[in-house]
């Protein structure tokens, strides 16, 4: 794209301030994606009392709560949109265990080396314009033997379209171009498609030690039924996984 990189996330805050209501407590722990096992199954994180965690890309708050009500000790979350941050003040209250900054999650807004236990991200990751530059901050952040753990939409389920009962491929899975996402309403944002090895491959890149990585598809009641040609349907979930999720350590 012909913008630089302070251009590309302006026009994401913009995108995402005016989305913000539309995606207030979705994708939220302990779910970690559409079509996808919850934590109560997975079991992915560490013990959590007593812990000091980071959530790359908070949105509206409601994971940061979920960890509140499972004993951390401090929790920490950052987010490029201004309304984002103010719906997660609002959703965590006043409590003194929360720490918000508003900031993109490919720079580091003041945040100390080797502090926290956990971090993780929850359908967010995704959407960093630079890969390499976020996964170094996050490493940085984590103690020697953290864990991170992030879920993010399968590389696969955007590149398939549905058309009476069949599933078929609509673009390449090996162009990772980065473009406006016209259909990301009500403003488009600047999105890239990865590939899966490129995550995998950049978290190893960076330094971390890949212990999960799960696919399973798993339809939780309310996600049953509905319109096959939806973009996160019961029927394409059949064919391939929403959501993938990843765990490693430093």
């Amino acid at each position: 794209m012909n913008m630089t990189m302070q251009e590309q996330l302006k026009i994401n805050k913009q995108s995402w301030d005016e989305s913000a209501e539309r995606f207030f407590g979705r994708t939220a722990l302990p779910e970690y994606g559409p079509h996808a096992p919850t934590e109560e199954k997975l079991q992915l994180f560490d013990p959590l009392a007593g812990k000091k965690v980071l959530e790359v890309g908070c949105g509206s708050g409601h994971s940061l709560l979920y960890m509140l009500n499972h004993g951390v000790d401090e929790a920490v979350g950052l987010d490029l949109s201004k309304v984002q941050i103010e719906t997660a003040r609002r959703v965590v209250g006043d409590s003194v265990k929360v720490k918000l900054y508003e900031s993109p999650m490919e720079e580091n807004p003041g945040l100390v080396e080797n502090d926290f236990d956990i971090a993780y991200s929850i359908f967010a990751l995704g959407w960093t314009l630079d890969l390499h530059q976020t996964l170094s901050n996050v490493y940085s952040y984590i103690k020697p033997g953290g864990s991170f753990i992030f879920s993010w939409e399968h590389p696969l389920h955007g590149l398939m379209d549905y058309k009476e009962g069949v599933i078929y491929f609509s673009e390449s899975y090996w162009e990772e171009t980065r473009n406006l996402h016209k259909a990301w309403a009500p403003r488009p944002a600047v999105y890239q498609h990865r590939k899966l090895s490129t995550y995998l491959n950049e978290l190893i890149r960076v330094g971390f030690t890949i212990e999960q990585v799960i696919e399973d598809v798993e339809i939780q009641e309310r996600e049953r039924g509905g319109n096959p040609s939806s973009w996160y349907s019961e029927f394409k979930a059949g064919y391939l996984p929403a959501t993938m999720i990843v765990k490693c350590r430093k």
